[in-house]
């Protein structure tokens, strides 16, 4: 079960990047929009996860929803952190 969340979990991430640095590219500097599929994976991760306490079993591709959730919420978690990155590097020095 391990396995299928660490596989799921590098998915997402792979994902979320790919979607976060095409909308970095579409989108105007001062905008946050690329912050938006990291933000909308952790809200589903959080869902995610209080479903699995509440519903209890349930298993997609290997792994429960629980398992989901954390996966979930790792990818969003590595997808801030590169589109942080990509952000800060994407600015303008001013000193």
């Amino acid at each position: 079960m391990i396995q299928s969340v660490f596989a799921i979990g590098g998915i997402l991430t792979a994902v979320v990047i790919l979607v976060s640095i095409f909308i970095a590219n579409a989108s105007k500097k001062e905008s946050q929009v690329r912050y938006y599929p990291s933000t909308y994976l952790a809200v589903v991760g959080i869902l995610l996860i209080l479903m699995a306490s509440i519903i209890g079993k349930v298993e997609m591709m290997g792994a429960g929803l629980g398992g989901w959730g954390i996966a979930s919420l790792f990818a969003a978690a590595i997808g801030f952190v590169i589109t942080s990155m990509m952000d800060a590097y994407a600015q303008d020095s001013k000193a």
